[in-house]
């Protein structure tokens, strides 16, 4: 069954997705970034390309040719062909259509109560289905 894992109080959902990114890839990890919209799937894209002076993230956006041998994937259309279902890092507000196709997934949640409401209400439903859900909260030990 498909982990959870609430991250909540993340001041800029963009930068902490780049560095789960990262962290995935050094682990040898495989990760899908949902972004909330082309913009944000694009505007991830270019950020991936700065998240470390001394780190190189390999991605490349859903439907790249490249796709099928890159490590990271960016996407804002959930019915775009996915290479693997390791890991998903969403950014939406919604729950993700092809949730239980992953291992493992990320909800990042910001300090936005907008954000923060939809993802309790995704919590509780994530618990009513029996998902293993974790939950860390930024700024705390």
């Amino acid at each position: 069954m498909t982990r959870i894992d609430f991250h909540t109080n993340i001041p800029d959902k963009l930068a902490y997705a780049c560095r789960l990114a990262r962290k995935a890839y050094a682990a040898k990890a495989k990760v899908v970034v949902l972004a909330q919209d082309a913009a944000q799937a694009e505007a991830i894209n270019a950020a991936l390309w700065t998240v470390s002076d001394t780190d190189f993230v390999p991605h490349v956006l859903a439907g790249d040719p490249l796709a099928d041998v890159t490590p990271v994937i960016v996407t804002a259309d959930e019915s775009a062909p996915l290479p693997h279902h390791e890991m998903l890092v969403n950014l939406t507000r919604r729950t993700p259509a092809t949730l239980a196709q992953f291992a493992r997934v990320f909800e990042i949640i910001s300090l936005d109560e907008a954000d923060a409401a939809a993802g309790r209400q995704r919590y509780v439903a994530y618990k009513k289905q029996s998902y293993p859900l974790t939950h860390f909260v930024a700024g705390q030990s």
